[in-house]
């Protein structure tokens, strides 16, 4: 995977073996990301959750972010990420921590106010409803943080459904559509790409 512009244009990162653990976007999703975001970057905060190896917030950094706060759990994705930012000459304008996305302390963590926020969780999480719940409420008081201008993206499965048994009738399952309504936000404004979709969102005003 590479830099796709800006100070780092063509500049490779590093990747694990495989994509089990990071899942990085499809390039066709981050670039259509980024056109969309262009005029965002220059001088602002940006917060990665999920970071993995770093592709969406090196970008950021890459096109004029002042600063971007990586948030990654695994320890190989985190090392990895390290390296990334070491090797870019980033390391002034990134600040990584390990934990879990969805705790107070990564909350804790975020710029406020903060210009854009990438929340791109695992989709095994966002399939179970109780940790999807968790997900979304983590991903409202993100929403919170942001500027008057700024955008929230959220990463998922598309189609993004439920199975759900009938309780009258148990042996029937009914494929329920999830709601992407954000608690505090205004969106989303949906783009699919095959098997994934990306939300975009806004703080609520007033």
């Amino acid at each position: 995977m590479r830099i796709i512009a800006g100070e780092y244009r063509g500049r490779r990162l590093l990747s694990p073996e495989g994509n089990d653990t990071t899942r990085p976007l499809p390039d066709r999703v981050r670039v259509s990301l980024f056109n969309m975001l262009q005029n965002h970057f220059e001088g602002e905060s940006f917060f990665d959750a999920f970071a993995g190896t770093g592709s969406f917030g090196l970008e950021a950094i890459s096109r004029g972010a002042a600063r971007c706060v990586f948030i990654e759990k695994d320890r190989e994705a985190l090392r990895i990420l390290n390296e990334n930012i070491e090797t870019l000459g980033a390391a002034d304008r990134a600040e990584v921590f390990q934990g879990d996305a969805l705790g107070p302390a990564a909350l804790s963590r975020c710029p406020r106010p903060v210009h854009v926020v990438m929340f791109d969780p695992p989709y095994a999480m966002l399939e179970a409803p109780p940790s999807r719940k968790r997900a979304f409420d983590q991903f409202a008081r993100l929403i919170e943080c942001l500027d008057d201008k700024g955008f929230a993206i959220m990463r998922t499965p598309w189609p993004f459904i439920d199975e759900v048994e009938r309780k009258d009738t148990p042996d029937v399952i009914d494929r329920v559509v999830v709601s992407l309504a954000i608690a505090g936000a205004e969106g989303p404004e949906t783009h699919v790409y095959g098997s994934t979709a990306v939300h975009w969102y806004v703080r609520k005003r007033g």
